[in-house]
């Protein structure tokens, strides 16, 4: 069994200097926690930065220290302070963060940040490629590092690799605007599974990727060459158990066992008998919606005067990023509104806001969470946030209230919670009465929900759970439908090729021999493809047919000067070599002139569409198409058609297309009018769509049929691109 290789910006430690030497102590954040439970296993290494600046140590230094994290399991990436304040202060937190929260008037778009984020990663990767060895299993973590799947899998191919993104995807028209989005998709593709913490941001990647990379997506399964990348949602949960406990225990304090402030909150509790205290919990970061959640407790003190004197704002907020401008100029803004609120409304024995601005230990934590009536957790955009969750974690008598924003990952599961949209400052501060005057017993009824859903799906849950869908992904992967053409058939079926006395070679066109193209007439052969073809036909006893869907004329403008057979229009128009064309069936377009008017209504209201017309068939191009109208024009048109066809013709499913086409003839039935089997003793085959599906099934046993892609196929191989098809065809040639 391979091991687990856990890969995340920061490795789960503090690292101290101590005198000539360095002590480390584990961090206990939501992250640590949940992939602990993965990497407490024997069989588990993490990959990350140690958190010191490999230029801050002796030389001496870093083997010793790189030698006790290694007794731990961790395997330390080297950076120096330049590179981590050009990385971590670079692309991740003055681009992508930004732009993935929807501020991007905040985001900076730099060419030498998003080469140091592509040099960055590529050490990463590196470390990683180093390590691993056949059966490993990856878990790449998060936004720092979204180029290390693709590195590693280019790299490795046979790794299985997981990624999870903790912070929310945006839509496409945010996304879009990223300079580097094709890049950036394309490495977190190269993942096997890809996790996100809600169905909407996974909506929004998958979006992204049909109409950024224009992959082939089906349900949440994305087509990547020969590979089938998976992608599905994962809420991260906390730790229950650890704040559940926590606040039992500290309910037993005695008068002589409780914090400072803990007493000082209690305080204001006994001041007056409907005494209320409002939690606000977050680090410094305008994500979060600090100054509209004041601004919002400025306007419900406002509206709702009767409650001056009586409730108080308890505002924790952890620094963050001090010295980015951006986060100093929150920090002055939210100074100055804690000062003006505090100023208009506070008393000789009352004030509104008690503001503190720094970390805090985990039992001050607890005791705030407990003390506290209300949470107020309502961030303009957030991935998770674990803090909602900690706070009903913590309610072990039932009462108390969430406020939560709907624009929190949380909210999709905490829904008995009062949501609210944190733009909305007159709906938040009349969140806040609701939340004063709701009965106990609706609170403890909305908490008991929350708390029975939380204390399922916790933090090494959604571990669990992720490793297991990875652990399915492999599974699918070693029970493949087909075997790979990998270098040892190749060379097996080399040798087959030559040994023959007399060979065929039936080849597709589009999608076999070259990419596909927006626009079908630019998808030409290069001068390579047409001398390799030419060389085929030279060698001896050999037949080479390309069996395409194209019309003759195409055909004819491309190959007609090779002394090879081409098959037009999925097998209706036959050309032996160097002879004349046949007609395989009788011409009858009378259901093209009738079908004809709804190819155009459809065209006509799907932008980017078009129609082909061939002699005997028409194709609905729709590749141009915005993905998801088109998905759905799609089935439209399909449901139309199949009330209004008769059963001489079929609808087929093509590469970004439809056509209608009359069954009586197909590649299948046109391939077996080229095969002698007395004569023929090595038949190669390739294709890549539904079309060929028929040309496989048609063929003998003895015959080698290769697939391009991995999909559902009746071949016996199947291989990742045209790349692999031509280098076949190259060693066919070579001696």
């Amino acid at each position: 069994m391979g091991k687990n290789v856990i890969v995340s910006n920061r490795l789960p430690i503090q690292i101290t200097k101590v005198e000539n030497s360095f002590k480390f102590s584990a961090t206990s954040g939501g992250l640590a926690t949940g992939l602990h439970s993965v990497h407490q296993h024997k069989n588990s290494l993490w990959v990350g930065w140690p958190g010191i600046g490999s230029d801050e140590m002796e030389t001496s230094a870093w083997e010793p220290l790189k030698e006790s994290l290694e007794k731990n399991r961790y395997a330390p990436v080297s950076l120096t302070t330049k590179e981590v304040d050009e990385f971590y202060y670079g692309l991740p937190n003055k681009c992508l963060w930004p732009l993935f929260h929807y501020f991007i008037e905040y985001s900076i778009f730099n060419k030498s940040h998003w080469d140091t984020y592509v040099e960055i990663n590529r050490k990463f990767s590196n470390e990683v490629i180093a390590l691993l060895e056949p059966g490993d299993t990856v878990w790449v973590q998060d936004y720092q590092l979204m180029l290390c799947p693709q590195m590693i899998k280019e790299a490795c191919p046979g790794v299985t690799i997981g990624f999870f993104l903790h912070i929310p995807f945006p839509s496409f028209e945010i996304f879009r605007i990223f300079p580097w989005r094709e890049a950036l998709l394309k490495g977190v593709l190269g993942s096997d599974l890809i996790g996100f913490h809600t169905y909407d941001y996974e909506r929004h990647f998958i979006s992204s990727v049909k109409r950024i990379l224009r992959l082939n997506v089906s349900f949440n399964r994305v087509s990547v060459g020969s590979r089938e990348v998976v992608v599905d949602t994962f809420p991260m949960g906390i730790d229950y158990e650890k704040f559940e406990s926590a606040a039992s225990a500290h309910l037993q304090h005695g008068d002589t066992e409780k914090s400072e402030l803990k007493n000082q909150l209690e305080v204001h509790k006994k001041s007056s008998e409907n005494s209320k205290l409002i939690l606000s919990i977050d680090r410094l970061d305008y994500t979060k919606g600090v100054v509209n959640r004041m601004k919002a407790f400025d306007l419900f003190l406002s509206k709702y005067p009767e409650y001056l004197e009586k409730i108080r704002l308890v505002m924790l907020t952890v620094p963050s990023r001090a010295n980015v401008p951006d986060y100093k100029k929150l920090k002055k803004e939210t100074d100055e509104i804690v000062g003006r609120i505090n100023g208009k409304y506070a008393t000789v024995n009352w004030t509104p806001i008690w503001y503190y601005y720094r970390s805090m230990a985990f039992d001050d934590l607890i005791d705030l969470y407990m003390t506290s009536d209300i949470a107020m957790i309502t961030p303009v955009r957030d991935g998770m946030n674990l803090v909602a969750k900690e706070f009903v974690a913590t309610r072990v008598n039932g009462d108390g209230v969430l406020i939560l924003s709907e624009m929190a990952g949380a909210s999709k599961e905490l829904h008995e919670a009062v949501l609210v949209n944190p733009f909305d400052r007159n709906a938040m501060a009349d969140a806040i009465k609701d939340a004063i005057t709701m009965p106990q017993a609706e609170q403890k009824m909305r908490n008991k929900e929350m708390q029975k859903r939380l204390r399922r799906y916790t933090v090494n849950y959604w571990a669990k759970e992720f490793m297991t869908s990875l652990g399915r992904v492999t599974e699918e992967k070693e029970q493949g439908l087909v075997t790979e053409f990998a270098s040892s058939v190749t060379e097996a079926v080399t040798h087959q090729f030559h040994k023959a006395k007399h060979r065929l070679l039936l080849l597709d066109y589009d999608g076999t021999l070259v990419r596909f193209n927006e626009n079908p007439e630019l998808a030409i052969p290069d001068q390579e493809l047409l001398l390799l073809l030419k060389q085929l036909t030279k060698l001896p006893n050999t037949d080479v047919a390309i069996v395409s869907g194209r019309d003759q004329k195409f055909l004819m403008k491309w190959f007609g000067a090779l002394p090879i057979i081409l098959v037009a229009e999925h097998g209706y128009y036959v050309r032996p070599k160097n002879k004349e064309w046949e007609a395989k069936a009788k011409r009858q377009n009378k259901w093209m002139e009738d079908l004809n008017p709804i190819f155009d209504a459809f065209t006509d209201r799907t932008p980017g569409t078009h129609i082909e017309y061939k002699q005997n068939s028409l194709v609905w191009h729709y590749r141009k198409a915005d993905p998801e109208l088109a998905a759905g024009r799609v089935v439209e048109l399909k449901t139309v058609l199949s009330s209004l066809i008769s059963d001489k013709l079929s609808v087929m499913d093509m590469d970004k297309a439809l056509e209608v086409v009359e069954h009586q003839i197909n590649k299948g039935s046109a391939v077996m009018n080229l095969v002698d089997s007395a004569k023929h003793d090595f038949i190669f085959c390739a294709g890549d769509d539904v079309t060929d599906e028929n040309m496989f099934t048609n063929l003998p046993d003895s015959a080698i049929t290769v697939k391009v892609g991995r999909k559902l196929t009746e071949a016996k191989y199947y291989t990742d691109g045209i790349e692999s098809i031509l280098s076949i065809l190259s060693q066919f040639i070579t001696r």
